[in-house]
Parts: structure tokens; sequence; C-alpha cells
């Protein structure tokens, strides 16, 4: 059983440390307490959260115990990783209230009988002077500057808040408070997630293994999904909502999201890819329905898209466009008098605001004949090319 989870994890992860002390351990049968640590800065869970939720489930399921922390005291803070600015900080009604829908919401995914829950404000909020200056005694000034994001702030001029040293310190210790075994985040992590074996070690404590996964972009195919940047797709969003996001990812996106949220055996994952773009998005915004909401809210999210969208009717008369270059997407915009100028054409297309028979079209794609174009909701137009 352990070995079949090894295999697992190791094909999921991006890096494990250290891997062969973990797989020793899976491999012996030793029980493990594998930790994840959420901050509470906004009220929803969201699919990029799915991804570490799935690895505690699969420890759960071979008989480890999933510790679940929510950050109730280090969302006061906010984590800089991965940050330009200071992130503002949480007043504390704001933070008790998300985090009581992410105990709530962490539940569809995990057993609440089997999974150990805590607020880390329940050990750092209780931490007297003393115990601050001997947590922040355990490693060196220059070890915390050593973040990628501090070093680019440094380097490039940019304000560091001094409390945000904590962040690092804090999540640190709440490893030595629930004694981790494991821990596990996202990529963008790694740096919390090591720190936090060395203050385990100065704490007296063995340190815990680490292992990253994935960040999952979001709904604009670019930045990875956060609720601040508006292109996340929440887990507990109406089915329709749920199966509209899906549908509106990049293609290339598909065969991740496939992976990450569905995990299908590789047979089925080529099958469902061999079937083309549009109808390999389909299964999947049909697969995270039905896995979130169940079978038959996916046929009745699956039944609305395709009547508002795919089946949508269009005007009786469509103006045709003969363009000088089919294979300038940008320049046939510009022919159209849509844009004044190629470069806007183009980071319209960029944006996701062009669609080819429906589908969302990048700037580079080749128009073909009887293609239908469309640019935002009033632009419509047929090509012809003889």
């Amino acid at each position: 059983m352990s070995r079949s989870l090894w295999e697992w994890l190791r094909g999921r992860a991006v890096e494990i440390h250290v891997a062969d002390h973990l797989c020793e351990r899976l491999q012996r049968g030793d029980k493990l307490r594998v930790k994840l640590g959420v901050d509470p800065t906004a009220p929803d869970l969201h699919l990029g959260h799915l991804v570490v939720f799935d690895v505690l489930r699969a420890f759960q399921e071979h008989g480890h115990t999933p510790v679940l922390i929510v950050g109730d005291y280090t969302a006061r803070i906010g984590d800089p990783s991965g940050r330009s600015e200071t992130r503002p900080v949480l007043s504390e009604e704001q933070v008790s209230a998300n985090a009581r829908t992410y105990f709530e919401q962490a539940f569809r995914i995990l057993d609440r009988d089997r999974t150990e829950v805590h607020g880390n404000s329940e050990w750092l909020a209780e931490m007297d002077a003393a115990g601050i200056l001997r947590l922040l005694g355990t490693q060196t000034l220059q070890s915390v500057l050593q973040r990628e994001d501090f070093a680019k702030r440094l380097h490039e001029g940019l304000p560091i808040g001094a409390h945000e040293i904590l962040y690092p310190f804090n999540q640190a210790y709440d490893s030595v408070a629930v004694r981790a075994d494991v821990e596990v985040g996202g990529t963008d992590q790694l740096f919390n997630l090591l720190f936090g074996r060395e203050v385990q070690r100065a704490y007296g404590q063995p340190a815990q293994d680490v292992a990253v996964f994935p960040l999952l972009e979001g709904t604009d195919g670019r930045q990875k999904m956060s609720k601040s940047l508006g292109n996340y797709i929440g887990i507990t969003e109406p089915p329709e909502e749920i199966y509209g996001k899906t549908m509106s990812i990049p293609d290339e996106l598909t065969e991740k999201y496939l992976k990450l949220l569905l995990n299908p055996e590789p047979e089925e994952l080529a099958a469902v890819l061999a079937s083309g773009p549009r109808d390999a998005k389909a299964a999947l915004a049909r697969g995270l329905v039905a896995r979130l909401h169940g079978e038959d809210a996916a046929a009745r999210a699956e039944a609305d898209f395709e009547r508002r969208f795919r089946r949508r009717e269009l005007p009786e008369e469509i103006a045709e466009h003969r363009p000088a270059n089919p294979d300038d997407l940008a320049g046939t915009m510009v022919e159209l008098g849509w844009y004044p100028s190629r470069s806007q054409a183009r980071r319209v297309a960029e944006q996701g605001g062009v669609r080819v028979n429906g589908e969302r079209a990048g700037p580079d794609v080749k128009l073909g004949d009887g293609d239908l174009l469309r640019a935002g909701r009033r632009n419509l137009v047929r090509i012809r090319l003889a």
C-alpha cells in the first residue's frame, strides 16, 4: 500500500526533500503526521487548493494523519511568497470569518473524523516575548533574506515590512507545534517548508520531509489561480459557474487540469485528449462538476452550457470578409476596422477576447474558409478565402 502511495507522490510532486527518507518511511509502514497550512486571506477555497488537498487525502487513505492548519494568526501578517509588495494586514474579524469557511470546505475532500485541524493562533497567539526571541534566534536574518521575493525587493529598492520577516518563522513553528513528519505545499512554498526543517532541528525535533506540487494557473492561463486576481474557480461555486469557467480556460491547460484535478489513468487521459480540444475540455468541465456537486449536477450544467453557448442562434445575415492574409489574425481585425492597430488587436487576442467558431483564439491562429470570427459582443464576420 505504501509503495503505491510513494509512486503516486513521486509522479505528482515537483520536488521531495528528502526523497529517500520519505520513501523508506512509507515502505516501512510508519504512520506519519502530514501537515498542510493554508492562510484564510479570502473566504473560499478554489481548484488550486485541490491539488494539495488531494495529497492530504491520499495520505489519509493510506492510514496517515492529515494535519490541516488554517493560519488564522499568520494571515494577519500575510504570506510574502511571490509578492513584490507588502500584503495588506487583515483584521481579526476577516480572518476568523474566512477560517470558518475553510474548515467546512476542506471536509468536502477530507474525512472530517480522521483529520486533525488547528488554527495556528492556538500556539502563536500565546507565545510571549521570550518565546518569540527564542524562535527568531534559531536562524539568521541572512537566511531569511535569501528568499527570492525578499532578495528581489532588496535588489529593486522596494520596501520589506519588518513584520514580514516573522512569517517564515511562524509557519516553521507550526511544524514544531504539531510535530509534523511531512509538510506539503505548492512550489511557491518551498522556502517556507525547508525553513521549517531547520527550525524543527533547532527545537530538537527530527526534520520534516517536504513535498511540493505544481501550482495551477487560473482561467487567464498565465498567473496562478487566485481569488484576488479574479482568475479562480471556487469549489463551492454553482455547477453552471464551474462548468462555464472551466470551458473558458486556454486549451493548453486542459491536460494539466485533468491530471491534477481528476487524476485519470494514462489510457483514459490519452482517450480524452484524443477527442479534440473542445470535447476534452468539456470532459474536464463535466468531471469537475461531478466531483464537486455530483453526476446529476454535471449533466444539468453541461446541458445548460450547450443551450446557452454552443447552440445559441446566430444572426440571419452575417457579414463576410476576404482577408488579405488569413494567417494574420491581428491584421485581419485591423482591416475590418475593429481595432486601430495590430498591437492592440494582438493584445485583445492574447487576453482571450477573440473567438473563432466559438473557441478562444490566440494571436497566431490561422483562419479558414467559413470560419466565424468574433471579437467582443458586436464584432462578428464570416471568413471567405475564395
